[in-house]
């Protein structure tokens, strides 16, 4: 373990051509912010052959060439780059993003409501209270590029579908734990569907498939189905350049 101005970091082997990088802290929003800051500064100083950067929740895997590098080159530039105190080396200055995100939380658009109140002891207009109360954070891009985000507020955490749904509609609202999720494109899911967004999240048509990173701010404000039809609602964007 390195010490690291945002704690500790720890590098293992996964497997012969990856690295696994963690925060051992016994707080959970300790290391999950620790290991957003770490992907930041690793990405503005991508070392020689690495091939990519997959974020977790808690945890960044770090996947190389083997041929152009080796496991103790690229272990040697994480622990000097968690090394460094603030001041020592350049930093790239990310600004946070904010996003307000329409979504309609009806018995169509979010099938799972009324079970989520059930497991949470609330009316399901308190959830959607809570879920626009809440303010989200987006720890991770996940599979296609969905933002997973922290920040839910109900009374416990949820629990996933025993079941999961076979198709589920792009811009859907899912939560699970004290996550949300938003649905880039139909398929399958074992979250809760909780609502939905007339935004599109993801466009793999734009040069920048996505307007969002971990670390920007999400949150939730409910429509009704007259107001989401009467907006403007493409490519989601922040709120500083909604148009």
């Amino acid at each position: 373990m390195t010490t690291a101005p945002f704690g500790t970091v720890t590098v293992e082997p996964f497997g012969d051509s990856a690295v696994m990088v963690t925060v051992p802290h016994a707080e959970q929003a300790v290391r999950r912010s620790a290991i957003v800051a770490f992907r930041d500064r690793f990405l503005a100083h991508r070392p020689h052959g690495v091939l990519d950067v997959v974020s977790g929740l808690e945890s960044l895997l770090i996947e190389f060439d083997p041929l152009r590098t080796a496991p103790e080159h690229v272990e040697y530039a994480v622990r000097l780059l968690a090394r460094w105190a603030p001041g020592d080396g350049p930093e790239l200055p990310r600004t946070v993003r904010e996003f307000a995100v329409p979504v309609v939380f009806d018995e169509e658009t979010g099938p799972d409501l009324e079970s989520v109140a059930e497991e949470v002891g609330l009316h399901p207009a308190e959830v959607v209270e809570a879920i626009a109360k809440s303010t989200f954070t987006v720890a991770l891009l996940g599979a296609a590029m969905a933002p997973m985000m922290d920040g839910l507020e109900l009374p416990g955490p949820v629990r996933r579908r025993a079941e999961p749904r076979t198709d589920v509609a792009p811009g859907a609202i899912m939560i699970a734990g004290d996550n949300a999720i938003i649905q880039p494109f139909p398929g399958p899911t074992g979250w809760r569907v909780v609502g939905r967004t007339p935004h599109t999240i993801v466009d793999i048509s734009r040069p920048d498939p996505v307007s969002f990173g971990p670390g920007d701010v999400m949150r939730f404000v409910p429509v009704t189905r007259d107001e989401a039809a009467a907006l403007d609602a493409d490519f989601l964007l922040p709120v500083e350049v909604s148009l």
